[in-house]
């Protein structure tokens, strides 16, 4: 019988959700977590509790830790070596790497020529007050978060000196500045699997909060995108080869503008918008890939 391994959270809805569907289609599925996780190098093994993660038919990643923060790269680096064993992995760990460090994400997207809000890094408080002035207003983004965590919002008159610091001593070596854009109060979750257009949903915001989250109050809703926004979200995800993934966009008066491309895409957004059965669909296209008849 075909054995896979979901890399989730064990309270996690959408992880849940996965493990359940490769039961429905017949599969023997562990969830994983990470944290117990023991990879011996010099005897090429890996394993989960009782579970040998090398013996698996595959593995799918669905969450790989919370909150994000750096020490997840090295949860990667664990799956990579599974990989290397010859055991399956959606999505591999190298691209998943690419895109859960916001940097290296804005750094590919850019050198593919995707639109994204003007966007200054910086080490040094006083260049990244100098450019949240320039922008006027402005958002201060850690490397490693999900769902606004963090985030800092700045005009151009706050004491900046003082904020700024305050930000980098909370563990933001890297400043990472982007302009704050005129939003129409809602915006764009395009999803992909394996490289090809889903659904899309919007995160609608609840006006007591400047940015669109369900954490922040915003609510899912369908819509129905022009075939510019799919296309240039089709662009904005191929460079890094997920197999499931959704390309954050907003609409603005300069025209669409790329966010991020997400590591792991949006169970919950796709159920409660378009009633649709993303763990399953997962779950069949993994199956497919790894020749297992469901």
């Amino acid at each position: 019988m075909t054995t896979i391994g979901v890399v989730g959270i064990p309270s996690g809805w959408s992880s849940r959700m996965l493990t359940l569907a490769f039961e429905q289609l017949g599969c023997i599925a562990h969830q994983i977590d990470m944290a117990e996780v023991v990879v011996d190098l010099q005897n090429a093994s890996a394993h989960y509790r009782d579970i040998d993660l090398t013996k698996l038919d595959a593995i799918v990643v669905k969450k790989i830790g919370t909150p994000y923060r750096p020490e997840l790269l090295n949860r990667l680096a664990m799956l990579r070596y599974v990989g290397g064993q010859n055991v399956p992995i959606f999505s591999n760990p190298f691209n998943i790497k690419r895109v859960i460090d916001r940097l290296s994400c804005t750094v590919t997207l850019r050198l593919h020529d995707i639109p994204m809000p003007p966007t200054i890094v910086t080490e040094d408080i006083d260049r990244a007050a100098e450019a949240v002035r320039g922008f006027k207003k402005a958002v201060l983004k850690p490397l490693y978060t999900s769902k606004a965590q963090g985030m800092v919002l700045l005009n151009a008159d706050d004491d900046l000196s003082k904020e700024i610091s305050a930000y980098k001593n909370a563990g933001n070596e890297l400043i990472y500045v982007q302009q704050m854009l005129d939003l129409p109060g809602h915006d764009l979750g395009i999803v992909f699997m394996g490289g090809e257009y889903v659904t899309c949903y919007a995160r609608v915001g609840d006006q007591n909060s400047w940015n669109t989250t369900i954490r922040d109050g915003g609510r899912y809703q369908p819509v129905d995108p022009s075939d510019e926004i799919i296309a240039l979200a089709k662009r904005a995800q191929a460079p890094f080869d997920l197999d499931f993934t959704c390309v954050d966009i907003a609409e603005t008066n300069i025209g669409p503008i790329v966010f991020e491309v997400s590591a792991f895409g949006g169970f919950r957004g796709l159920w409660d918008a378009r009633k649709i059965d993303a763990a399953n669909l997962y779950a069949n296209y993994v199956l497919k890939r790894i020749g297992h008849d469901a």
